[in-house]
């Protein structure tokens, strides 16, 4: 695993971007894939064309790696991002999260749409993720890479405090309201009985989806600093039956405070 990931890091390097390197990884979910738009891009690449990199096989994730610049910081943008529920390890999962790394990034921004689970959130609703409950299989099972990170990294602070208060500080400043609280992984791809509903209430769970998580291990072996943000999609348990095609168009209608709110964070670090 560590000699593809860094021979997809040398194909890009050599390959695109010579001249570029990126400081801000960001993953974008299901639904809100349109940040990338926002992009003043430098090159973008279908994973297709990218050697070692899983395929997206989900709808609402386009299967892009866009870089270029946003809020006047040089990113790298995931449009679509991988799942376990496809067939892929986790580590396959989050292959990307560490060719970023080694491409260069000082941060990781995660976005996810998601299941509501705290019956005082609304659908539509934008979540900061401040912890998570992990339920699919850890990344970080095997045989360490010790070129990343230690065999047992601290989970603490699995979600940078100080680019939570930076994200509160600019959805003020923007008048964009936002809840805080823990997202719950599971493997997916079906979605949640009622009884899965109360039982991640009971555990503590805010939001639940299937993703996201993976990354973000990854990403804290690697001390790479992590912001997390849900979109909440529905509010289960509510009665009402979920599809993903409303979880999507939910996410999509979020899609633009969602933006703003990333964009002024970038300008702000």
């Amino acid at each position: 695993m560590l000699e593809k990931i860094k021979n997809t890091t040398s194909f890009l390097q050599t390959n695109y971007l010579k001249d570029f390197t990126p400081k801000v990884g960001i993953i974008l979910g299901t639904g809100l894939g349109g940040l990338a738009t926002k992009i003043e891009k430098f090159v973008e690449i279908k994973y297709s064309e990218i050697p070692n990199f899983p395929q997206s096989t989900v709808a609402g994730h386009s299967g892009k790696l866009v870089f270029g610049k946003l809020g006047g910081v040089n990113v790298v943008a995931m449009q679509g991002r991988f799942h376990y529920y496809e067939g892929y390890t986790t580590q396959e999962v989050t292959f990307p999260v560490r060719v970023m790394k080694l491409l260069g990034i000082n941060y990781l921004f995660v976005s996810n749409a998601s299941g509501g689970v705290n019956q005082t959130f609304s659908a539509g609703d934008i979540m900061i993720i401040n912890d998570h409950i992990n339920l699919i299989p850890n990344p970080l099972i095997g045989k360490n890479m010790d070129e990343f990170g230690v065999r047992f990294p601290e989970m603490s602070e699995p979600y940078s405090h100080e680019l939570i208060s930076l994200a509160e500080k600019c959805a003020k400043e923007l008048n964009i309201d936002v809840k805080k609280g823990v997202y719950t992984a599971l493997s997916g791809p079906s979605l949640e009985t009622n009884a899965e509903y109360r039982f991640i209430r009971t555990i503590g769970g805010d939001a639940v989806g299937m993703s996201t998580v993976p990354e973000v291990i990854v990403a804290r072996h690697m001390q790479l600093p992590v912001f997390g943000i849900s979109v909440i999609t529905n509010i289960g348990g509510s009665g009402k039956k979920d599809s993903h095609e409303e979880n999507c168009r939910v996410g999509q209608s979020a899609e633009e405070r969602l933006s703003k709110l990333i964009i002024n964070m970038l300008e702000q670090l």
